[in-house]
């Protein structure tokens, strides 16, 4: 698998280090990887477990993939927000309407670049895909960019088998088709749309039984 191009420096180095250390973890398969564009910005939207994805999702990715992070990671310590900042994470405020980081994610997919989400807003403790919020198809919308539908799959067995000897778990990322994401930002129903286009395109990716509110087929009044 090629490195990303029109990465940084810093996100070689530590794609180099994930494929050294990726055996010691899981065994990992990724679909669909030559569907996410090659140029221009999009927004990147995947379901959120209790794995790693944030990592699993940027490694499978052929471009670098740019994160927001809730603020209180940034207040750790001095070098880790520093490494945040570096490889392209930016603080949000969770929960609190924060403009200033949507204007920023806005400018990113604007810029040509590759922001990643995960639209459920928080992690699914049993895997199941719960339902989307709309800030993806938002800045998508206000960016005139596609979203890419993406899924990690079987990544929480990774930490449950970390210290356990035998055969790594073998880990899944697929990649869907871009989406279009026609019409109003400024509208809540035409963004609400766009977003269960989006959940029902990372569902169609997912395993049946993982796939929650959106197993049954995608209603037409979602259609724009």
């Amino acid at each position: 698998m090629k490195m990303p191009h029109e990465a940084s420096r810093l996100w070689r180095f530590l794609y180099a280090l994930v494929t050294l250390i990726k055996p010691l973890f899981c065994r990992l398969r990724i679909e669909g990887r030559e569907k996410m564009p090659a140029t221009g910005g999009c927004v990147l939207a995947c379901n959120h477990t209790l794995g790693p994805d944030y990592v699993l999702l940027a490694y499978a990715s052929p471009r670098q993939v740019y994160f927001m992070a809730k603020t209180e990671i940034f207040g750790w310590h001095p070098l880790i927000a520093r490494l945040l900042t570096t490889v392209g994470t930016f603080p949000v405020e969770r929960g609190k309407g924060d403009v200033a980081a949507m204007n920023t994610a806005v400018d990113v997919v604007r810029d040509g670049r590759v922001l990643g989400m995960f639209p459920e807003g928080t992690r699914s403790r049993s895997g199941v895909l719960m339902r989307g919020k709309t800030g993806a198809a938002r800045i998508a919308m206000n960016a005139g960019a596609p979203v890419v539908p993406a899924v990690v799959i079987n990544s929480p067995q990774i930490f449950k088998q970390l210290f356990r000897f035998g055969r790594r778990p073998e880990v899944t990322i697929c990649f869907g088709d871009p989406l279009a994401m026609p019409g109003d930002p400024n509208d809540p129903a035409q963004v609400r749309a766009n977003t269960e286009r989006v959940m029902y395109a990372m569902a169609a990716l997912l395993p049946p039984a993982l796939r929650g509110a959106y197993g049954q087929n995608e209603p037409a009044q979602h259609e724009l």
